[in-house]
């Protein structure tokens, strides 16, 4: 059995959840970090940039993300740079791994061509115990029927661009496919009457540097049922997505999901 490390690259190094992304990967045997990317810093070395240790990996332009010699690249960077990391993901037949949120259909459809040539888990959250949220949202969903409220709250730091978060948004999604709910509602201000039935409300908040806080309201008449997930820092995020990485690597062409690590793991 192979002991190599599996080569990663990082889009989006510069960024919050690209240098804590650089500290982890120095720690974990697994993964050696093999390429950093972004727009910012060029020429200096990633490990001292994330404050650890020097890494031998200078900051690149997107031009490093067509390296063969990658096994996976990692995207934590804006909607905006997506598809053209997913473009070049696919020359390159390197494996791609997104976290990136607020895409729009361009980059999905990006994706979605980069899925015939390589491996490809795009998620709007990366975090283990948030994909764990997901499964038990739709389940109790589920279980609670169509008669119930539901009301999804999140919150996320002021610097956060889009809104409602990705997570949120999936959270929904998982309510619709348990129970046909929809559709959701923004906020709500004014005399809008009561509350019909199957309307999923949507609420952000923007406040501190709060990482990340998602709560799911199932209500019925006589009691109520909530989930909640809080992240504490963003290291579920970066942790999860180098388990998607170490998944990711060597499996063939594709679509593939975060339930799909959490199924792995044995």
């Amino acid at each position: 059995m192979s002991t190599a490390r599996i080569r990663i690259g990082l889009h989006g190094a510069t960024g919050r959840m690209g240098l804590r992304l650089i500290q982890l990967v120095a720690e974990d045997p697994r993964v050696e970090l093999a390429a950093a990317i972004d727009r910012e810093k060029l020429g200096e070395d990633a490990g001292v940039v994330a404050g650890v240790v020097a890494l031998g990996v200078p900051i690149r332009g997107l031009d490093a993300a067509a390296d063969s010699r990658l096994d996976v690249l990692i995207d934590f960077s804006h909607h905006s740079a997506t598809a053209g990391v997913a473009e070049a993901c696919r020359r390159a037949k390197v494996a791609l791994v997104v976290g990136t949120t607020g895409l729009g259909d361009d980059a999905n459809a990006a994706l979605r061509a980069a899925a015939a040539d390589v491996a490809v888990l795009a998620s709007p959250n990366t975090s283990r115990a948030v994909n764990l949220l997901f499964k038990l949202v739709g389940q109790a969903a589920a279980g609670m029927g169509p008669e119930a409220d539901v009301e999804i709250v999140e919150r996320h730091h002021r610097l956060k661009k889009d809104a409602p978060s990705g997570t949120a948004l999936r959270l929904a999604e998982m309510v619709t496919a348990a129970t046909a709910a929809g559709p959701l509602v923004h906020g709500r201000s004014g005399q809008v009457g009561e509350r019909p039935r199957g309307e999923i409300g949507m609420h952000a908040v923007r406040a501190g540097d709060c990482p990340g806080e998602h709560t799911v309201v199932l209500a019925l008449g006589g009691d109520t049922l909530e989930l909640t997930h809080r992240a504490l820092n963003r290291d579920g995020f970066a942790r999860g997505a180098i388990d998607a990485a170490v998944f990711l690597a060597g499996k063939p062409p594709g679509s593939y999901a975060m339930a799909d690590v959490l199924e792995s793991s044995p």
